[in-house]
């Protein structure tokens, strides 16, 4: 008798969110949330203005208690970890940061090595070391004597993924880190996500350029009013229905002609775009 092949092991999820509700204050921003962060995946979360997102990587992140439900870090809620014990397992890099004045490069992404430092233990080879390769994998060796508010915006974003580097996290939490980056230094930086992925590392982030998204994901979570409405693969989710239900904008989605990935060509106008008889003037 001839069966099936067995079907190769499920690798756990490393992050996962089981029927969440997040907000602020007593104020709900994003309910009932479950999404799986597949291991290994560059995840992107994606989806209109105040639909969630950030609210969402910041429960990811433990900066957020669920008032239901529950984030899983490696199976377990990741409210039951100690903080230096979460700091060991995922790196964030939030929307602003904010560098201590005079600071140099090599001793704020130094930083990144705190949640490895105890009162029993100074700094070590190992810290040295691992702040080396963070330096050098974003390539801002080079920069490590300047003083970070000597950089440009794009050489300040690397520095702050380099202090997350340093870590030494396998999960690597980002939100919004492309924003008042000029489209060349976003790129850039896209490419730097894509290879620390492909190094081995599992990514999240937030991002509001849909094609950019499907370009570098391996994973999309789309939301919506503080709800997921898909989550998968980019040519499973980023669909000219999905582009028009979610963010209201006719579009048609074709094959991105350099990556094959899809690639959103707007159509239209959003049907939310206020309507007006009096004329745009500044004049009576």
């Amino acid at each position: 008798m001839t069966g099936s092949a067995p079907r190769p092991p499920t690798r756990p999820a490393p992050l996962e969110v089981d029927g969440a509700t997040l907000g602020y204050d007593g104020r709900v921003i994003a309910e009932d949330l479950s999404v799986r962060i597949p291991d290994g995946s560059f995840t992107v979360i994606v989806g209109p203005n105040a639909c969630g997102k950030s609210t969402l990587l910041r429960g990811l992140a433990r900066l957020l208690r669920p008032s239901a439900g529950q984030v899983l870090l490696d199976g377990r809620d990741i409210h039951a970890y100690r903080t230096r014990e979460v700091a060991r397992r995922l790196g964030l890099l939030p929307q602003s940061s904010i560098a201590p004045d005079g600071i140099t490069v090599a001793d704020l992404v130094a930083r990144g090595r705190h949640p490895h430092q105890s009162a029993f233990r100074t700094w070590s080879r190992a810290d040295e070391d691992a702040v080396a390769a963070a330096l050098d994998a974003t390539g801002v060796s080079a920069l490590s004597t300047w003083r970070v508010d000597e950089l440009s915006g794009g050489q300040r974003q690397r520095v702050w993924v380099a202090l997350a580097l340093a870590q030494e996290t396998g999960i690597l939490l980002l939100d919004e880190p492309t924003t008042f980056l000029d489209i060349a230094h976003q790129y850039e930086l896209m490419e730097l996500f894509r290879r620390l992925n492909h190094d081995g590392r599992t990514l999240v982030a937030v991002l509001h350029d849909l094609n950019q998204a499907s370009r570098y994901a391996t994973h999309i979570v789309a939301l919506s009013d503080g709800r997921v409405v898909a989550q998968g693969a980019p040519d499973d989710v980023v669909t000219a229905d999905l582009v028009h239900d979610v963010f209201g904008l006719p579009a048609h989605v074709v094959p991105d002609p350099v990556s094959g990935t899809p690639l959103v060509v707007p159509s239209g106008v959003p049907g939310r775009v206020f309507e007006s008889t009096r004329p745009l003037s500044t004049t009576e």
